[in-house]
């Protein structure tokens, strides 16, 4: 635990009191940079339950896990996330040491409070009767409900723990945070003997001396006879962690554009051979390593967003993202071997061509071939899915296929990440990120994007390559364009589809995403064999499957009618 952290002043004071042995734990623990701004400050509080054989045990396992492990998972996780596979984690592990016993008071089980700082939120997370307060402007308010159970003989009991049962119920909120409020832990020992006005000015009349408030709570709450051991922290909030100087990112878009580079030249050891392609957003040039002689690609800013701060973050972030995603189906981005003079970033060189190439080469493809490539695809999205990633800009310019046949998933600009949308950052402000006609609706509709919305991207490119034509012809370009805008069944294309393919189809691509596939495993079983779920469709009416076919006959046989008649 680092106390002398600038953005927080720490007090904590912990007493076995009137018992032989102090079960309760208790931590904080603040990360180096860059976890500090994209994992936050974790804090946490346990009181190892009465009568069990290892209470103290269970407590400081359950804090030590706790304030370990979370940094363990995946900075693209969000808190919540995190936090329920870490304590879940814990809780079975608990719950697995004692589970040779029969009687649960002879297992590792505990209460637990934690806090997650991160930017200018509090994320809390609860189970037992163990508590976390905020004091703000004088007002002590509770962040924790106690999970107690009280019998006729006036004695309760815990209706909650970690390691009382192999699963274990979380009670999770996140409330904003300002500079100078403070969060106070307690176990049931201090704050069922203190009422909350008498905790409140103890902490005032401390001023800044946050040890001496915790030491004067626990014995204040010994004099007034709790039997139990005594637990106090508080921590004070005196800046808000809305972003490290340090941070990656920050540090990133610190560098300057590169200038314009041109076959021959050398930048920070890579030689340029030449331009691969162009945009107003960016340039993409293949280039050759000097010291591993290896072909690599380099992608550089566009010196017309020099200064867009949205611009810049969603640049550094392809980076980022890159790092952090290992798949064959996902573009490798290359650790960097030397420093860096400039911005931009290295990935490997895939020698093939985009989808859309593909498709342009092949205007009929076998169904086979289609369904290999959205395998492939499905697989690299779920390297994204599995970090809480959603990549939103999924089209077939963004697909690439290798000389080997392998699919691979490039440009991660539009990636949403769950553990950064709790940072403040510009890129909260933006609106919907993708392209038309890729785009999942519920995105333009101002809703927030989920594995669905890349499964209906996906789903799109599946009938793109199998019809030439997109299911909602130019794509929903507005709100009002959802509104208006049907799917135009693959039959209309493709009249000898056969109706299981049409079906799973039509469901990946559906405009609600609630009537999506949920996972993509089920959209690739389906795109696989037979559902007898959409065999029915066969036996709808044509005015159903191909509207405007019928449309289009009516009036041509009434134009023919017509015709016979001025004879």
């Amino acid at each position: 635990m680092n106390s002398d952290a600038p953005s927080l002043t720490i007090g904590q004071y912990s007493a076995a009191g009137r018992k032989e042995s102090n079960e309760d734990s208790y931590g904080v623990l603040i990360p180096d940079a860059p976890q500090i701004g994209t994992k936050g400050i974790a804090m946490a509080i346990a009181d190892g339950m009465t009568g069990c054989r290892a209470g103290k045990e269970a407590s400081e396992s359950c804090v030590k896990g706790y304030l370990t492990d979370y940094y363990a998972t995946p900075d693209s996780w969000a808190v919540k996330t995190s936090v329920h596979r870490v304590l879940s984690a814990l809780n079975r592990w608990l719950y697995g040491q004692g589970i040779s016993e029969r009687d649960a008071a002879n297992g590792l089980v505990t209460t637990f409070s934690g806090l997650i700082l991160k930017s200018n939120m509090a994320h809390v997370f609860h189970v037992g009767d163990s508590r976390i307060y905020r004091l703000r402007d004088g007002d002590l308010e509770p962040l924790t409900e106690d999970h107690q159970v009280r019998t006729g003989g006036g004695k309760t009991y815990l209706a909650r723990a970690i390691g009382i049962g192999l699963n274990v119920e979380i009670d999770y909120r996140s409330v904003l945070v300002e500079a100078g409020d403070i969060f106070l832990f307690t176990t049931d020992g201090v704050h069922e003997y203190l009422a909350d006005r008498e905790l409140r000015q103890l902490i005032t009349d401390h001023g800044d001396d946050l040890e001496g408030a915790a030491r004067t709570i626990v014995d204040a709450a010994y004099v007034a006879n709790s039997p139990d051991n005594l637990t106090c922290q508080i921590v004070r909030v005196d800046q808000l962690l809305l972003g490290d100087d340090e941070s990656y990112f920050q540090k990133l878009q610190e560098l300057p554009f590169p200038p314009p580079l041109a076959e021959g030249m050398i930048l920070d050891g890579y030689r340029i051979v030449r331009a691969l392609h162009a945009s107003n957003r960016s340039q993409i040039y293949l280039a050759v390593d000097q010291e591993t002689n290896e072909r690599v690609v380099l992608k550089t800013p566009s010196v017309n967003f020099e200064d867009d701060p949205v611009y810049l973050e969603l640049f550094t972030r392809e980076e980022w993202v890159g790092n952090r995603i290992d798949s064959p189906h996902v573009l490798k981005v290359r650790a960097h071997a030397r420093p860096r003079q400039f911005l931009y970033y290295v990935t490997e060189y895939v020698q093939g061509p985009t989808l859309r190439q593909w498709m342009h080469d092949h205007p009929s493809p076998a169904l086979e071939s289609v369904r290999d490539i959205v395998r492939q695809i499905a697989a690299g999205l779920r390297a994204f899915h599995r970090k809480e990633m959603i990549h939103q800009d999924l089209k077939p310019e963004n697909i690439v296929i290798d000389p080997n046949g392998t699919v691979k998933i490039i440009d991660f600009g539009a990636t949403r990440i769950a553990g950064l949308e709790e940072v403040a950052s510009p890129v909260s402000n933006t609106g919907p990120l993708g392209t038309v006609g890729y785009v999942a609706p519920e995105a333009v509709l101002g809703q927030r994007t989920t594995e669905r919305s890349d499964i209906f991207a996906l789903g799109v490119m599946a009938y793109e390559m199998l019809s030439g034509e997109l299911p909602y012809g130019e794509g929903f370009a507005s709100a009002k364009r959802v509104d208006k805008l049907n799917y135009a069944p693959l039959s209309n294309h493709l009249p000898d589809i056969a109706p299981w393919i049409e079906g799973a189809i039509a469901r990946a691509v559906h405009k609600d995403p609630a009537r999506r596939y949920n996972v993509l495993s089920e959209f690739i079983e389906d795109l696989s064999r037979p559902n007898p779920a959409f065999e029915a469709l066969k036996a709808r009416p044509l005015i159903e499957r191909n509207p405007a076919a019928v449309w289009r006959t009516v009036s041509l046989i009434l134009m023919l009618i017509i015709l016979w008649l001025l004879r």
